[in-house]
């Protein structure tokens, strides 16, 4: 299987934060932050508007990706902290997650260095199309719920847990494409695009999916190929990427965080009426078969093919769910065992009780794992894509299986 899944764009190092409330706190103090103001900084070129950024971030309870201006920025504030350096990057993790169902893949890389290499499990391959190793940290700010940080005369409170992801990554800016990745795809039965949204330049980015485009007629007609969308560097270019690929691909994949952004309103994810017509008005933007949600309550599948996506849905929503509770150290007896007997969220299944007999979408609640006292924030989204494109491959072999059966049950004898 190794060889027909392939997983791209660009894979990271991560330096994953210890959280200290009170280092954080203490900067703050040390940065003369007093107020945070109405806004957050737009440039982070500073451990300044770095805290500030998380600040602002924490206070409103949500999660987010900013681009760092200098690599510098980011060791500086990681050395106060102390971290875990571990691989990041959406088509990584979903590759790892993958790993851990006994389901090898390729990954497709911009950057490497020996942390890379050693870190990468066995059955997973890679294509890399960079010309020598450097490391380019992204810095990853998971935060509690209920995390107290006093500056001046405000307390400010985390509503829910979240992650905060802050780059510093040249290479996943410019995001060149390996010369090998049209044969690769050539033979692939799912592809996995990602990674976009971490382009600065617009000649840049159009030259890139003008690439990207070029090496997918490679395609075999029957593979399944998914655009995972995410928090975009510069929000304008969202759409630009998403009216390049949508007509090219199978399913465009987002969480809450980038469907309230791309309506530019907030969304009511519990209520049915106002979720169906947004997610309605997103995939009238989005020329697609299949739009899929994923957020912390339920995944939903929209399209002509929603029903079909049950199974994706539910192994994207197990290997998410198992992350949470468990970290990297998730296994696969985890996810089936949470998969069979977890508790669901009972927002969740209302919501998807609401929706039973609407053929439009599809819904499998998520997991109510409240009682977690250590979540792990990060790499949610990348792990529901492992676990889906896991359900796609295992549907493919079992398809080719019985294909092989028929074939020989309709052999002369």
């Amino acid at each position: 299987m190794a060889k027909t899944t392939i997983l791209g764009l660009g894979g990271t190092i991560d330096y994953e934060l210890h959280w200290d409330a009170r280092i954080l706190g203490s900067l703050a103090a040390e940065s003369g932050i007093v107020d945070l103001g109405s806004t957050a900084p737009q440039v982070i070129d500073s451990e300044r508007t770095l805290v500030l950024s998380v600040l602002h971030h924490l206070r409103a309870g949500t999660g987010g990706e900013h681009f760092v201006e200098t690599p510098e920025v980011i060791e500086r504030f990681a050395a106060r902290f102390g971290y875990r350096t571990t691989l990041g990057g959406t088509p990584v993790r979903a590759a790892l997650a993958m790993s851990s169902l006994g389901i090898g893949s390729t990954v497709h890389l911009v950057s490497i260095d020996d942390d890379v290499r050693r870190l990468l499990p066995a059955d997973v391959d890679y294509l890399c199309s960079a010309e020598h190793d450097s490391t380019d940290p992204h810095l990853i700010v998971q935060y509690p719920a209920n995390a107290r940080i006093r500056i001046g005369d405000e307390e400010v409170v985390a509503s829910s847990a979240n992650r905060l992801i802050y780059p510093s990554d040249h290479p996943n800016a410019e995001l060149r494409l390996s010369r090998d990745l049209p044969e690769a795809l050539s033979g692939a039965g799912v592809f996995l695009i990602s990674g976009m949204n971490s382009m600065q330049q617009r000649d840049t980015l159009d030259a890139r999916l003008e690439e990207l485009i070029a090496a997918m007629k490679s395609l075999p007609l029957e593979a399944v190929t998914i655009y995972e969308n995410a928090g975009f560097h510069i929000p304008g270019f969202s759409q630009i990427v998403l009216d390049a690929l949508a007509p090219h691909v199978d399913i465009v994949s987002l969480n809450e965080d980038e469907l309230i952004g791309a309506l530019e309103r907030p969304v009511d994810l519990l209520d049915p009426i106002d979720l169906t017509a947004s997610v309605r008005e997103f995939a009238a933007r989005v020329p697609t078969p299949t739009i899929v949600l994923h957020t912390r309550h339920f995944a939903l599948a929209h399209g002509e093919r929603a029903s079909r996506m049950r199974a994706v849905l539910a192994s994207g929503t197990a290997a998410s769910g198992a992350r949470y509770a468990y970290g990297d150290n998730a296994t696969r007896d985890d996810v089936e065992r949470l998969d069979a007997n977890g508790q669901r969220s009972a927002a969740g299944q209302s919501l998807a009780d609401s929706l039973q007999g609407n053929e439009e979408f599809c819904v499998v609640p998520a997991f109510d794992l409240q009682d977690v006292s250590t979540p792990t924030t990060i790499g949610l989204g990348d792990t529901f894509v492992g676990g889906a494109v896991a359900a796609l491959v295992r549907a493919q072999s079992e398809s080719r299986a019985e294909q092989i059966v028929e074939e020989v049950d309709q052999s002369p004898r």
